[in-house]
């Protein structure tokens, strides 16, 4: 599988890489055997980034996927882990679910929000623990929508310092909206961020000026989230876009896409990754997955080959933003 470096840095990346939110138990639980078994199927399809934060299951992913890669030659893969907050225990919630991070875990922590230097570190060295390693690849600033000042004065010179002492690779920021991204690439110096929703079949906002300044500046995009939250993930397409019920122009718009890729021989979920990975400033794909056998079906279908005539019809019919 094609690999990508980020910047000036020593980490490299899949084309294709696999979302670790899902083991962490995103919307409904899994053991640990499927989770570990989840990765395994990754690796054995090649996949060799693997992403993951905190904020995931209350760091249930961290802990799951160091225990899976636990004995893999340590040069062979690369991992992404994420800063901006701090887990926190909280002894008298843990008889709850974690309800409102989306996540089927005991909320026997709370997440507190920490874009401070000191922060950004505790963050990492509990990350590191969670995680069994002695090293994180990449350190994305997770999420500084309404944190943009201390985001930018104070966690990324703390992140720019450790990627000088070599102790991270790359650094960046990962959002599900384009614009402060645009910001970070711009006046600042990371080698990557993680785009999530915003450039994938149904939505090009990013395209416009995103991209091409992530181009102008050798900064690689991590595309997230290309399915939508799974309006793209399915053939019929499915009814949840953006993590909530999709308008109904939004759906019949997915659903001509799909008509179009069928007279191609293509499916829907089948174009929505070729279409993502083909754009030159996304350096990997990553899609989520909780179970070997969601792994298997998504590698397969990023492997498969998709006609250029596909592009050139749903352009033509207005479907996909010139």
């Amino acid at each position: 599988m094609r690999t990508t470096r980020l910047g000036r840095s020593s980490a490299p990346v899949t084309a294709v890489g696999f979302g670790a939110a899902g083991i962490g138990n995103l919307y409904r639980a899994v053991d640990d055997d499927t989770a570990r078994r989840a990765v395994e199927a990754a690796w054995q399809a090649g996949i060799r980034y693997y992403d993951t934060a905190p904020h995931y299951g209350l760091g249930l992913s961290e802990r799951r996927l160091g225990a899976a890669l636990a004995g893999r030659p340590r040069a062979e893969f690369t991992v992404s882990t994420k800063v901006g907050r701090i887990l926190v225990p909280s002894p008298q919630t843990a008889h709850l679910r974690d309800d409102a991070g989306g996540f089927d875990v005991p909320a026997d922590h709370v997440r507190r929000w920490d874009f401070s230097a000191d922060g950004v570190r505790r963050s990492l060295e509990s990350s590191l623990a969670r995680l069994g390693l002695d090293r994180v690849d990449v350190v994305l600033i997770h999420d500084p929508d309404d944190h943009w000042r201390q985001a930018v004065d104070e966690a990324y010179p703390a992140l720019h310092e450790l990627r000088d002492a070599g102790v991270v690779g790359a650094i960046g920021v990962g959002m599900n909206q384009w614009r402060m991204l645009e910001r970070f690439v711009t006046d600042t110096d990371v080698d990557v961020v993680m785009l999530a929703g915003r450039y994938t079949l149904l939505d090009q906002s990013a395209a416009r000026t995103l991209l091409p300044r992530c181009r102008e500046r050798s900064v690689g995009v991590l595309a997230a989230g290309v399915f939508n939250s799974g309006i793209l993930a399915t053939e019929p397409p499915g009814r949840t876009y953006d993590y909530g019920p999709a308008p109904e122009a939004t759906y019949a718009r997915a659903a001509r896409i799909a008509q179009v890729c069928r007279a191609h021989g293509v499916s829907l979920p089948q174009a929505a990754l070729a279409f993502v990975a083909r754009h030159p400033a996304v350096v990997s794909v990553l899609f989520g997955a909780a179970d070997a056998g969601q792994v298997a079906r998504n590698a397969r279908l990023a492997a498969a080959p998709v006609p250029d005539a596909l592009w050139g019809d749903l352009l033509a019919e207005g479907l996909v933003d010139p």
